[in-house]
């Protein structure tokens, strides 16, 4: 993706570290943000349910990173380097994010200009590790997710890493998928849309309703669609970024990460939708690239 010397969003800020676990907050329930007042709920969230079950489920990268840092320590100064090294790769990927939330930015003032309505814009809180949002406390292991509560985006951004040696999903334009897919909910917000299936997730059974957590996240795939027809059309986009984002959208999807962990695929327990599900949601929003189209997941629904 060409992003370089080109605008960065205003509405990124760095979030503080947390002070200690999930403890001290009044707004959530285990591992997993659920917002009181009925707001948000679990679509809100895009892949808290996946990392915290492939972390559990899979070795974690971060074995790998103990034990590099334990070999560097007998080198202090290839220690300092590589340190020096992953801080100057942690900001650059943090201005690539700034640079994409403007283009979100863009995209979605014009397309809610076109419905004669006024965008507001999320904020993105960049973070390491753990800080606390006002759906409970972040934490890197959660992987990226929306907060409805103050209407932003809460990244880690060494969450890249995880989507490119966990998932397999690699590129700098499967990244600004998932951002784009996180802003996605944050649309949803707007249009109301998670008010109405956080209600229908008080009153279903579990089965019943992950298929509207499923029409959920698959319509902010295809708002993921949306938002790189948009770029490209820009010419911000280089060749094979499209099949970056869509191998990402597959790498996440319920049956693959079951799969991973050993588990037998099981339809009803999908909260996000299939692998296939996932990557065509993202191609339909590409091909289509407006609102109304976006609501065939929720009338699918039987």
């Amino acid at each position: 993706m060409k992003w370089q010397d080109r605008q960065r969003s205003s509405n990124v800020r760095k979030g503080s570290k947390a002070n200690s676990g999930f403890g001290g907050s009044p707004r959530r329930s285990g591992p997993i943000f659920i917002p009181r007042g009925g707001k948000g709920g679990l679509g809100s969230i895009i892949f808290i349910l996946i990392i915290m079950f492939l972390l559990k489920g899979i070795s974690g990268i971060g074995s790998d990173i103990n034990n590099t840092n334990n070999q560097n320590m007998d080198n202090p100064k290839q220690y300092q380097n590589q340190s020096t090294d992953q801080a100057n790769a942690r900001d650059t990927l943090e201005d690539f994010l700034s640079v994409v939330l403007k283009d979100t930015e863009d995209v979605w003032h014009a397309k809610f200009e076109e419905m004669n309505a006024e965008y507001v814009e999320p904020t993105m809180v960049l973070f390491e590790e753990s800080t606390r949002s006002a759906c409970g406390v972040a934490s890197s292991d959660m992987g990226p997710f929306y907060c409805p509560i103050d209407e932003s985006i809460y990244i880690d951004v060494d969450f890249y890493r995880q989507l490119k040696n966990q998932f397999g999903a690699g590129g700098d334009f499967a990244f600004a998928y998932v951002l784009a897919h996180e802003v996605g909910h944050h649309v949803q917000n707007q249009l109301g849309i998670l008010d109405k299936t956080s209600k229908l997730r008080q009153t279903l059974p579990t089965k019943e309703y992950n298929k509207y957590s499923v029409a959920q996240e698959l319509q902010a795939d295809y708002f993921g669609g949306l938002f790189a027809f948009y770029v490209e059309q820009k010419g911000y986009l280089d060749p094979g970024d499209i099949e970056e984002a869509m191998d990402a959208a597959a790498s996440i999807g319920d049956d693959r990460i079951q799969e991973m962990s050993g588990r037998n695929v099981n339809v009803d327990t999908f909260t996000h939708g299939s692998s296939s599900q996932r990557k065509e949601a993202f191609d339909l929003g590409y091909k289509y690239h407006d609102i109304n189209n976006s609501m065939v997941f929720f009338e699918n629904i039987n």
